[in-house]
């Protein structure tokens, strides 16, 4: 038998009360949902431990995803964020010396913000903490069922983003 989670208890209370419900559905969303949960208290427990607010944190992974040298609205654009509130994060993150302005190498007018050492470094320390969890719940499948779950999820996304447009 199957070991039983606290998803499966939630469904057998509600299907009493909801005999509708597709216990499939209810599980794999429960099931999602906690698992976020879960990830994102990992993530917000471990900025604090390094002093980094989610905010400085995003905007160093947004920067660190454009091989750590982005023009401000470009960052703007990849957290959909108006390009006032990127600028204040970006004189937060500099004030810090998380990163630098430069002068674009290809536009005179442009500035470039660019991930120093240490913005880099504490980026690293973020992300080498989640990434941990993720590997540690994820590690309980063999890399075969990983690769089917990443492929049923995709599935669902796509279908989730043709939706909403």
């Amino acid at each position: 038998m199957t070991a039983r989670d606290r998803t499966d208890r939630h469904i057998e209370r509600w299907l009493p009360v909801l005999p509708e419900l597709d216990p499939d559905v209810e599980g794999a969303v429960t099931r999602m949902s906690v698992l976020t949960r879960h990830l994102r208290t990992v993530k917000d427990r471990s900025l604090a431990e390094l002093g980094l607010p989610a905010h400085e944190y995003d905007t160093l992974h947004a920067l660190a995803g454009r091989r750590g040298r982005a023009t401000p609205g470009e960052l703007a654009d990849d957290m959909a964020m108006a390009p006032a509130s990127v600028t204040a994060r970006l004189d937060a993150l500099e004030r810090r010396g998380f990163v630098r302005r430069i002068p674009s190498t290809v536009d005179r007018r442009r500035v470039d913000v660019e991930l120093t050492d240490a913005g880099r470094a504490a980026w690293h320390a973020a992300i080498e903490v989640i990434g941990q969890e993720e590997h540690r719940l994820l590690g309980v499948l063999t890399p075969d069922e990983r690769r089917l779950l990443a492929d049923l999820l995709r599935r669902v996304s796509l279908h989730a983003e043709r939706s909403t447009g």
